[in-house]
């Protein structure tokens, strides 16, 4: 018997998020543990806790009004410790839902638009990109530390960066449990790294199951934006993915309000559905 592919059946309810059911796959992948109840599903990341989003709840469905309560008290449970407050709906589409009583009590509603792609295309040759650039996945001591290094400087450059000591920490943990997915064959962080071995740009490309492949943290140096890289870095991604891993579906997530779903629509992906989650940062974040 033929499967029909992931994507279909995920869209017609087997699992109603594709965005979800990728993060759920690679955080599988990274370690973390996933608890499938009754009501909800638990994600625990207990190797990283400040993992915003390696420590939530998956909500089967869109929260009815009044139920904030009985959501926040279900989180206090699963995560007695946590500063942070993060849920995530399974749901492919949620622009009819009100969510007012949400915003009211301090969460950011976070709409985030999923693109897919079965392959991408050639970026245009970017006329700033630098020479000599060489893209590849890290391997060395020296490359992971490049792309902890760049992560810190996209953070320090943004108009409301996480703290520094506590988004350090998140870093060197989330790119360990990268690491330790790459070298189980399960994906690749790439990056583009100059002759001096700086990393200029760099994202996940991660497994999902099922020949589907999960783009994650697709970022550039501030001082090397605008240049092509990220393009560049996409694009050959996916080719990477389609070759070492067997990828015939490619997911990318991006904010609406950002320049980068632009990109990604120029690449070759199309948007497939929105993720709606909801997020209250912790006091000192």
């Amino acid at each position: 018997m033929t499967r029909r592919p992931l994507t279909a059946r995920i869209l017609e309810g087997v699992h109603r998020s594709l965005a979800f059911h990728t993060d759920l796959a690679l955080r599988r992948n990274e370690g973390s543990l996933i608890r499938r109840g009754d009501h909800h599903t638990v994600i625990c990341s207990p190797d990283n806790p400040t993992f915003w989003w390696g420590n939530f709840l998956l909500m089967p469905g869109a929260p009815r009004p009044g139920d904030l309560p009985r959501w926040e008290e279900a989180f206090s449970r699963a995560f007695p410790d946590a500063a942070h407050r993060t849920f995530g709906i399974d749901t492919p589409h949620s622009d009819a839902l009100d969510l007012s009583e949400w915003q009211a009590a301090g969460y950011e509603v976070l709409r985030d638009t999923v693109l897919t792609a079965s392959h991408t295309v050639p970026p245009a040759p970017g006329r700033a990109a630098p020479r000599d650039v060489q893209i590849r996945p890290a391997f060395s001591d020296a490359d992971w530390e490049a792309a902890a290094q760049l992560r810190l400087a996209v953070n320090a450059a943004d108009p409301h960066p996480h703290e520094a000591a506590g988004y350090e920490v998140f870093v060197r943990r989330k790119l360990a449990a990268y690491r330790a997915v790459q070298e189980g064959g399960r994906g690749a962080l790439l990056a583009a790294f100059d002759r001096g071995g700086a990393a200029l740009s760099a994202l996940g490309i991660f497994d999902a199951g099922e020949a589907v492949a999960r783009y994650q943290s697709v970022e550039t140096h501030p001082g090397y934006r605008a240049r092509g890289l990220a393009g560049m870095l996409v694009h050959a991604a996916a080719e990477w993915a389609r070759a070492l891993l067997g990828t015939r579906t490619l997911v990318i997530v991006a904010d609406p309000d950002y320049h980068a779903q632009a990109l990604y629509e120029r690449l070759g992906f199309r948007p497939t559905e929105t993720q709606l989650s909801f997020q209250k940062r912790p006091p000192d974040a």
